[in-house]
């Protein structure tokens, strides 16, 4: 039996939409993209120790896929940590697209009934399956229940509207908190388990 965990970067507001750059995702006519960039240097040696030093499998939709895909394959893994942990997991694309070309793999195509898929998936042998970014999936996640651990980077900065975290629609869930953290420059690490 497989966990499914989420890694999210989110604003105090709760909205995880676009936290690279303004270019990263501005549908919906979001404008606020970027939010995150000015605390990477150093939130992300944090999230690298908390939560991608182990081994672990990807989960992604197929924007966030796409997103990943055009970056991290270009950045050396052996001067760079995350891009090897990256580039070295096998990646799940949740897509709706039949004759979607994954170029970034190893990589397999999760389409049709989505939930029965990653419920099958989980009931499998392998690490950890990790999330990041994907907020329409973690939506069907979060209505489905399929979500063991939540990894959540909660950053000093209020944009207002965008893709949240938590939408209409989630399951009602306890909760428990078992590691908690913070950077110099104010964001707060919290990792919640399923109570």
């Amino acid at each position: 039996m497989r966990e499914l965990a989420i890694l999210s970067f989110v604003t105090l507001d709760g909205v995880m939409q676009s936290p690279t750059s303004p270019e990263e995702d501005s549908s919906g006519g979001f404008s606020g993209g970027g939010w995150g960039a000015p605390y990477w240097d150093e939130v992300m040696p944090q999230v690298y120790a908390e939560a991608m030093s182990e081994p672990y499998d990807l989960l992604f939709g197929r924007r966030t896929y796409d997103v990943f895909a055009s970056h991290w394959p270009n950045v050396d893994g052996e001067e760079d940590p995350v891009a090897a942990r990256l580039n070295g997991g096998h990646k799940y694309v949740a897509t709706r697209s039949v004759d979607r070309r994954l170029p970034w793999g190893p990589a397999t195509r999760i389409g049709g009934d989505v939930v029965a898929e990653i419920k099958a998936l989980k009931a499998g042998d392998g690490p950890l399956i990790q999330v990041h970014g994907s907020s329409e999936l973690i939506q069907t996640l979060l209505k489905h229940d399929l979500i063991d651990e939540y990894r959540l980077w909660t950053f000093p900065v209020v944009v207002g509207g965008g893709k949240r975290l938590f939408e209409a629609g989630a399951a009602p869930a306890g909760l428990q908190l078992v590691r908690t953290g913070s950077t110099g420059n104010g964001v707060v690490m919290s990792v919640y388990r399923r109570g």
